[in-house]
């Protein structure tokens, strides 16, 4: 049997979860996650948009969070993503662009969880947290 193995998914699921969550914790640049998300091949872009996606609905984004991750993505207002994560409530389906739009795509959506991502770890998490994704080491691990 060929293909990819359920361990190289729940692998590359937690590398995905690894980049992102250190994207939002100021611990890797976006520019860094953006060079790491366009070394994808397409399918894989589409299986991290999918993931980030399922991230920002936990973290429970509010439009307000798609403007000021929108603000810190440097995609503009007008792009797809952008006006996607801008609705209220905000709209998934990122990896449904067209291909062209997946890096734009990426940052908005990266972004955009960072912001509501803080919030919560800020407010609802703050000095009780047990989520393994919000006490990542201060340093990344080198890959």
């Amino acid at each position: 049997m060929s293909g990819a193995s359920s361990d190289d998914g729940v692998a590359f699921r937690r590398e995905t979860e690894q980049v992102v969550n250190e994207i939002a914790q100021g611990l890797r640049t976006l520019d860094a996650g953006v060079a790491w998300f366009s070394g994808l091949a397409p399918a894989r872009r589409q299986e991290v948009l999918r993931e980030v996606g399922g991230y920002a609905m936990q973290a429970h984004i509010t439009s307000a969070d798609g403007r000021a991750g929108v603000a810190r993505s440097g995609v503009k207002p007008t792009a797809n993503p952008s006006v996607m994560i801008c609705m209220d409530p905000p709209r998934y389906g990122f990896a449904g662009l067209p291909s062209a739009e997946h890096i734009k795509a990426f940052r908005v959506l990266v972004s955009a969880f960072a912001v509501g991502d803080t919030r919560r770890r800020e407010t609802y998490c703050r000095g009780t947290c047990g989520h393994s994704w919000h006490n990542l080491p201060t340093a990344p691990e080198p890959t």
